[in-house]
């Protein structure tokens, strides 16, 4: 079918010798080989616009660590030709800003579901359909970042609903946008929902994955949290990542071997 026809994927430039069933996604490039460091054997593999790829292995099963860029149309293509590749789990693993006020900067989130605030998932699933994470994902994640985690400020772990959004900006400075009171309302509505945290991807990524019956997943590190900054409440910015990015890969471990047990 054209340009899709070839063996290597459009856009990924990847085909299925190159990657592992299981994916590791950060959106920024720039976080591929720093996440690639914690995986056995990992190298290079292929880089084409906003999809950098290193592949390597964890528990000597083949994982691969792809970046998606900003924003949900860039992650569903991620998504979409990496299940073209034989990929069947996705860990999405980026940053947010929190919202509710238990969450502080540093802390661990994991999604359990995302609110479809953006546009992506309306072409993959029904409107009223919930962009939900895999249990079994969910469930790994919340296990890895227990173990990674403290009863500290910035140091905890939670797990709930974060906002997928398709404007950062409509996010941080609302009152700019001329839909601004429909911006507010929305996010007075999630601040009372005790939603936990904003980001951009999630919502896409889960809703590619349910449309395609794969399994996916997501962890955020909190670099602040809106609220209690608007609030004038206590918080800190927080830019260290690799708390998030060891709970992902700790969590693949657990599904790498949960799957050899139900031989999958």
């Amino acid at each position: 079918m054209g340009l899709l026809s070839d063996e290597i994927q459009f856009h990924v430039q990847l085909n299925e010798s190159m990657v592992g069933k299981y994916a590791i996604l950060p959106g920024d490039p720039g976080r591929v080989e720093k996440i690639a460091a914690f995986l056995d054997d990992a190298h290079f593999v292929a880089s084409n616009r906003e999809y950098t790829t290193y592949t390597g292995t964890l528990l000597g099963e083949k994982v691969s660590v792809v970046s998606t860029g900003i924003g949900g149309p860039s992650a569903a293509i991620a998504v979409e030709e990496l299940i073209r590749c034989g990929v069947h789990t996705f860990i999405r693993v980026g940053t947010c800003g929190g919202i509710n006020d238990k969450v502080r900067g540093g802390d661990v989130l994991i999604a359990s579901a995302a609110v479809r605030s953006e546009g992506t998932s309306k072409e993959y699933l029904p409107e009223v359909y919930p962009a939900v994470a895999d249990f079994d994902v969910v469930t790994a994640l919340k296990q890895a970042g227990d173990s990674l985690s403290e009863n500290v400020d910035g140091k905890r772990c939670f797990v709930g609903v974060v906002q997928s959004k398709d404007n950062f900006y409509g996010q941080v400075e609302p009152h700019t946008m001329p839909v601004s009171d429909m911006l507010t309302e929305r996010w007075n509505a999630y601040v009372r929902c005790g939603c936990l945290a904003s980001e951009m991807e999630a919502a896409s990524v889960f809703s590619v994955c349910l449309a395609r019956g794969k399994r996916a997943g997501a962890v955020f590190t909190a670099l602040w949290n809106f609220e209690r900054s608007r609030k004038g409440l206590p918080d800190v910015v927080c830019h260290d990542s690799t708390r998030a990015i060891k709970t992902a890969v700790e969590a693949v471990k657990i599904l790498i071997e949960q799957d050899r047990k139900n031989g999958v």
